[in-house]
């Protein structure tokens, strides 16, 4: 792998029942590359393939064809599957279905417990994971008693506990309210900036303005990526993908097709106030 490279994915193609009478082909050919401390987040209409590329780049999945690189490890040797699950941890969209323990501190300690960690760095590794979500408070609570922010969070902290590269989110905020979203949201930019690499899986366009790199998806295969303002600055096609655009830029565009002389590119609320005022301005 090339310096600064934390995942590659090569030629990859996944078949759901491969071996049975009504195969599914999820994944066609995907080629893509993460470098460490990357935020990439991951859209597409249901069934375009998201979920299953993110099942891929830990070895929940491993490929029908092609290859995934984690670390320079091959998801397909049994041999390296631990170490790949720990450099790569996922949060589910819904937490529950992760959760196995009944306090909310055995939840957190029992990955790295299982990935052998000493006792006392253990307890360590426990009270640095809850104080980084902020959940030390309720270190001793039921997670099932818990709200569904934090339970999100709750889950992150059961994999930043196990010392992770990467941190794959899928759709771990379409459940929340927008105060929980926004605390998740927060949280993530947090991670981000000591230098963790994320990859989310989101529908909401807002979300994905905040990364690096967005990944447009769509039957299995890559049909954009970019920087957020190179994709999202691509309507038409977007709109033949069945996606839709961040609030700030449908307004604006809208706008522009009752008349109203703004500029393109518009993408933040920030930029759509910037160029109504300025507009408004320019006429007076």
């Amino acid at each position: 792998m090339v310096e600064g490279e934390l995942i590659r994915v090569e030629g990859l193609h996944y078949t759901y029942d491969a071996e049975g009478h009504t195969p599914i082909e999820a994944l066609r050919g995907v080629d893509l590359v993460v470098r460490r401390g990357e935020y990439l987040v991951l859209l597409g209409h249901n069934g375009s393939g998201k979920s299953t590329l993110a099942r891929c780049l830990n070895g929940l999945l491993r490929p029908t064809a092609g290859d995934v690189w984690v670390q320079g490890m091959n998801t397909r040797e049994e041999s390296s599957l631990v170490r790949i699950r720990a450099a790569v941890g996922m949060v589910f969209q819904n937490p529950d279905n992760q959760f196995i323990s009944t306090v909310a501190e055995e939840e957190v300690a029992f990955g790295p417990e299982n990935l052998g960690v000493p006792t006392d760095a253990l307890r360590v590794r426990v009270e640095e994971a809850l104080a980084q979500v902020g959940l030390t408070a309720e270190r001793y609570r039921d997670p099932r008693t818990l709200s569904a922010g934090q339970k999100s969070r709750l889950a992150i902290a059961s994999i930043l506990a196990m010392r992770p590269d990467c941190l794959v989110l899928d759709e771990s905020t379409v459940m929340l309210d927008p105060v929980a979203r926004r605390g998740i949201l927060d949280l993530v930019q947090t991670l981000r900036a000591e230098g963790l690499t994320i990859i989310a899986i989101t529908h909401n366009m807002a979300e994905a303005l905040q990364a690096d790199r967005v990944v447009v998806l769509e039957a299995g295969a890559i049909a954009l990526q970019g920087t957020p303002r190179e994709v999202f600055g691509q309507v038409d096609t977007l709109e033949a993908l069945g996606l839709t655009l961040p609030p700030a830029a449908a307004i604006a565009r809208n706008l522009r097709r009752r008349g109203l002389p703004l500029p393109e590119g518009i993408l933040t609320s920030e930029e759509l106030v910037h160029a109504v005022t300025h507009l408004r301005e320019a006429v007076r």
